[in-house]
């Protein structure tokens, strides 16, 4: 428009005729950019709080200084200024589900896990809780203050010397269980890891009703001087388990005398496995009857079919079978 006006000596309306623009825009002098302030200020606080959003920035830093923004001005001057926070995108974890194996005789799975408590002090204590999941033995409870993955391992190599190599172990995906120096560790022992979906504790539930017992039996009800108190204390609880403490998925036996007196025979197999019913298991052990022999006939025909039930009652638990009666 200025050239026109020059070069062919043109009138302002003329030429926006000419060049078809309104006269208003060519007479439209643009504002001084009143966010200039605001802006300079946002980013020199941004550089000192890289994390901080723009509601953040305006209420923790902006306000509290006496300067009230609106919302919608703040995010888009912050938008202009390129100062968004980078989202820091949240690994998941994927694996597939694994099943509840048949157990058959012991060694073919461990399950280990951490369990959280405190000292009187209020330090925190870690305990690492091996499991045989067939014979429910606990060979091993180690409590410390932080347990780290090669810590883990030299816990295990101490257990494997004791009881021999497992077939497997399950486990979560806790860090000290996913680092390389344990997966190297069970790579080279050749134990196959059974890992367990995130947030999905059932998978693992042997353990976690072990945990459970722990907690309620031992940790809950002992107060911790100390860290060496904490161990006597845990130590002492594990071989009262393993000794002394009935097990009702064990015909109310000890792990340590289920485990005497498991046979490798594949005819013999435990109630919890075969799947009947273990409620009745205290009355069979106060009579004497076995659990470990073949497994339960489904019905009273089939017992008495079989030469298994002999003047027995109807309504006998066909579960349990009396070695007499072989």
């Amino acid at each position: 428009m200025a050239f026109a006006k020059e070069k062919y000596d043109l009138s302002e309306r003329r030429a926006c005729e000419l060049n078809g623009m309104d006269r208003s825009s060519y007479r439209y002098e643009p504002e001084a950019d009143r966010d200039a302030a605001l802006r300079s200020k946002l980013t020199e606080l941004a550089r000192q709080k890289p994390r901080f959003g723009y509601r953040r920035l305006g209420v923790l830093l902006l306000e509290r200084g006496g300067e009230v923004v609106n919302h919608k001005r703040l995010l888009r001057v912050y938008q202009q200024a390129g100062l968004g926070v980078r989202r820091r995108e949240r690994k998941r974890l994927e694996r597939g589900r694994v099943g509840m194996p048949l157990l058959s005789r012991p060694n073919q799975e461990w399950s280990i896990d951490f369990v959280s408590d405190a000292l009187a002090n209020g330090r925190a204590i870690r305990a690492l809780t091996v499991l045989d999941d067939f014979t429910k033995e606990s060979p091993a409870i180690e409590v410390d203050s932080s347990l780290s993955g090669p810590r883990v391992t030299r816990v295990l190599d101490g257990v494997i010397e004791q009881r021999g190599v497992p077939a497997g172990i399950r486990l979560d995906n806790g860090p000290e269980f996913t680092s390389r120096c344990f997966v190297a560790w069970a790579e080279q022992r050749g134990i196959p890891l059974i890992y367990i979906q995130p947030g999905k504790p059932v998978q693992n539930s042997y353990i976690e009703s072990f945990n459970g017992r722990f907690r309620d039996e031992c940790l809950n009800a002992n107060w911790f001087e100390n860290l060496s108190d904490a161990r006597h204390k845990i130590e002492a609880w594990r071989m009262d388990y393993n000794q002394q403490r009935p097990h009702s998925s064990l015909a109310y036996r000890t792990p340590e005398a289920f485990a005497r007196a498991w046979s490798p025979s594949p005819s013999l197999t435990v109630i919890e496995q075969a799947g009947a019913s273990v409620k009745d298991s205290l009355a069979a052990r106060r009579s004497g009857a076995s659990l470990t022999h073949a497994p339960a006939c489904s019905t009273l025909a089939e017992m008495r079919a079989k030469g298994r039930c002999e003047g027995k009652p109807p309504d006998c638990d066909s579960s349990i079978i009396n070695p007499e009666n072989f």
